[in-house]
């Protein structure tokens, strides 16, 4: 096999193998979502706007955008450590519209750092095509090898 087969061929494992570690992720019990890792720094995840994640107000509170921005701005950068867990170190949100009942795609994508630290840009998108929020991610490589974590394994 060519290395260049090699290289593609690791990728995809280790993309498999973060969608796997997203699904066990005990916190995701509690949000029903799918992670995809679709290229080398860009991650989408899919979920429902659901009522029991709504404020007073009827519309979804804060902590279903960060959650789901941080999700996708994370795992766009992990994708590209296959060695490392990476660390959220800051993220900065701007709210552009509530959400209300439905499905939402969050994406994320890597902008800069290769090293030590990563940024990545993340955006959620309402069941309207509608960009409900948009926000900025910084991450670090930490001491957790990915490879010790339950759930990082290609299925």
């Amino acid at each position: 096999m060519p290395p260049e087969a090699a290289g593609a061929a690791g990728a995809e494992a280790h993309f498999r193998a973060l969608e796997s570690l997203y699904r066990h992720a005990p916190i995701n019990a509690l949000f029903e979502s799918r992670l995809e890792i679709v290229d080398e720094g860009v991650a989408r995840i899919r979920f429902e706007a659901a009522d029991r994640f709504f404020h007073a107000a009827g519309a979804a509170h804060g902590t279903l955008y960060f959650k789901m921005m941080d999700d996708a701005a994370f795992y766009a950068c992990n994708s590209l450590v296959s060695d490392r867990f990476l660390l959220t170190t800051a993220f900065n949100l701007n709210f552009t519209r509530p959400l209300k009942s439905g499905p939402v795609v969050a994406e994320g994508r890597w902008v800069s750092g290769r090293r030590r630290v990563f940024v990545a840009e993340a955006r959620l998108i309402d069941a309207d095509g509608e960009e409900a929020a948009r926000g900025t991610g910084t991450f670090m490589r930490s001491h957790i090898p990915l490879s010790g974590l339950p759930g990082y394994r290609a299925e």
